[in-house]
């Protein structure tokens, strides 16, 4: 880590009770190291919402599309609740 910045941080007293015991408890050397994997995990994180969302939105945009070119059908909610159920019954 070449370029270094400090920051300070507040933290509610539990989170910084969490961060504190796990230094003290030896899986980490430091309050600045449990802070560093909690970002990565978060940046992590936010990619993956990222993706799912720009899949869900690819997904909406076909259905979309599709019912613009009239590629539809009718609408049963009973035969979607019963293959539900069989779906359910096979687990």
């Amino acid at each position: 880590m070449s370029n270094i910045e400090r920051l300070t941080i507040t933290l509610p007293t539990d989170m910084a009770a969490v961060v504190k015991a796990a230094v003290e408890g030896g899986d980490y050397a430091s309050t600045s190291e449990v802070v560093r994997e909690a970002l990565r995990e978060w940046k992590l994180r936010r990619v993956v919402q990222e993706q799912e969302l720009a899949a869900l939105k690819a997904d909406i945009d076909k259905g979309l599309a599709d019912v613009a070119a009239g590629r539809v059908r009718e609408f049963d909610t009973a035969k979607i609740v019963e293959r539900g159920r069989k779906l359910l019954a096979k687990h």
